[in-house]
């Protein structure tokens, strides 16, 4: 009854490290949303959203910005530009109105997307050491395309 709280601890109760933030379908935001970890949105979001981690945009929620995350699932409507690094989902009945920049996308059938997509590859700079002078240094880089 009387310890100390853990750092993790708030008044108002036990907040795990890999918690999901979520937007209740009630909420509406305006401005930027930031997040370090998995989040979940049901409400409205007038801004641009930034995430490290995976968004979830259920079917009631909506952005009106840009979205940037590693992965993404779509139920709902985005209008704006989508960033995913890894895995983009459109789900059935999702509408995107804006480009798309993604590592690997998924669409369901019923998906609505109007806009461009590009497929980016994150790639590697790896260099030999530098015992040995090069000559050209372009000639002495090897680049590498990692999919994740």
């Amino acid at each position: 009854m009387f310890r100390n709280k853990t750092k993790s601890e708030s008044k108002y109760g036990f907040f795990p490290a890999d918690s999901i933030g979520t937007i209740s379908s009630s909420m509406r935001i305006s401005g930027d949303v930031e997040a370090e970890h998995d989040m979940r949105i049901d409400g409205k979001i007038y801004g641009n959203v930034y995430c490290k981690a995976k968004v979830v945009l259920g079917p009631s929620g909506s952005i009106e910005g840009d979205l940037h995350a590693q992965n993404a699932d779509i139920f709902g409507a985005v209008t704006g530009n989508i960033t995913a690094k890894d895995v983009l989902c459109l789900k059935s009945k999702c509408s995107i109105n804006g480009n798309l920049s993604v590592g690997k996308l998924d669409i369901e059938p019923e998906a609505e997307f109007n806009g461009k997509c590009t497929m980016v590859h994150e790639v590697t700079v790896v260099s030999e050491p530098e015992d040995q002078t090069p000559v050209n240094v372009f000639s002495r880089t090897k680049v590498e395309l990692v999919n994740n």
